[in-house]
């Protein structure tokens, strides 16, 4: 029988966490896009608006608040007129293992209309990849299975928690056509945290998240249309139904902890109060993405995307 989560603890954790702090920050689709678009080597304004089709001043926007949180900087690319580039810093490059571990869900779960990489080869062994998450202690390949969380409060964490999110309303169409930035959105990844913590039913959903009944109703509705909750009538209750992850909504557990330990590190300079355990090594989990082929640990600069139309130059 599964075990009841502590329901204050969990919220606590979740509200103190480095993932819901750094999704406050970068959890929208468009930013989720401009960072993709950055890494795949897009710098100029116009290229990000041709490619992506975002509005403008949204786009302004997003590029505005990556470049004030340091992980964008300006170089001019022309003089007269005056028109910037925008480039990744290595605060922004540190945020690689959770761009592989986005395109390794797209690739197999996703519909993005936006284009991806077909493939990725790695310069040091030459060779074509799939992105694997991997212990950085042992070096041994790791799944949501291999790992065991404790729940700690960051109380300087929670001291700061961010404004409620807004929870947008997602449209028929836009439900059955999402790609990560619509149906994986920050909701969505906190929805799947708490159900990764043992939050199975509605009401354990509402108190962990904070979320009001009817948006929590249609959330958990357009995840299960998603493709990213099995809901089941209880086998103990049939009045009740009770939420499951589905392979997709797994596969998300390496973006969700690769964010949240670049977070951790690279922003708030703050343990996470969503602490993993390899239960192989029995240390502390820090996770590494790495290639399929020769297991060694990737950079940016060692991997070449191929097959990706209108790539910029």
């Amino acid at each position: 029988m599964a075990l009841t989560p502590d329901l204050d603890l969990t919220r606590d954790a979740l509200a103190s966490s480095t993932l819901s702090h750094g999704l406050h920050l970068l959890g929208d689709r468009w930013t989720v896009a401009v960072i993709l678009g950055a890494f795949l080597g897009v710098r100029r304004f116009d290229d990000w608006q041709a490619r992506l089709g975002i509005p403008r001043h949204t786009l302004a926007e997003r590029l505005k608040a990556l470049t004030e949180l340091g992980l964008l900087r300006q170089r001019p690319y022309q003089q007269r007129p005056l028109r910037q580039g925008y480039h990744l810093t290595a605060k922004g490059l540190a945020l690689y293992n959770h761009v592989l571990m986005m395109w390794t869900w797209e690739r197999r779960w996703g519909v993005r209309a936006s284009m991806l990489p077909q493939r990725l080869v790695h310069r040091g062994c030459g060779h074509a990849f799939v992105p694997q998450m991997a212990c950085a202690a042992c070096g041994d390949r790791v799944g949501v299975g291999d790992l065991m969380f404790s729940l700690h409060v960051n109380a300087a964490l929670q001291a700061r928690v961010p404004p409620r999110l807004r929870a947008a309303r997602l449209s028929p169409e836009a439900s059955a056509q999402m790609g990560l930035g619509l149906r994986v959105d920050r909701w969505a990844l906190l929805i799947v945290s708490a159900v990764l913590l043992g939050c199975h039913y509605f009401d354990q959903l509402s108190h962990v998240l904070g979320i009001g009944s009817s948006v929590l109703a249609r959330r958990l509705a357009g995840m299960v249309d998603s493709g990213l909750l099995l809901c089941q009538a209880d086998l103990n209750d049939a009045r009740r139904r009770i939420y499951r992850l589905t392979p997709a909504s797994r596969d998300l557990f390496g973006y969700i902890i690769c964010f949240s330990s670049w977070a951790s590190r690279y922003h708030f300079h703050e343990p996470s109060s969503i602490r993993p355990t390899h239960k192989g090594c029995g240390q502390p989990f820090v996770p590494q993405v790495v290639c399929s082929h020769c297991h060694a640990p990737l950079q940016p600069w060692e991997v070449r995307p191929e097959g990706l139309e209108g790539a910029a130059g």
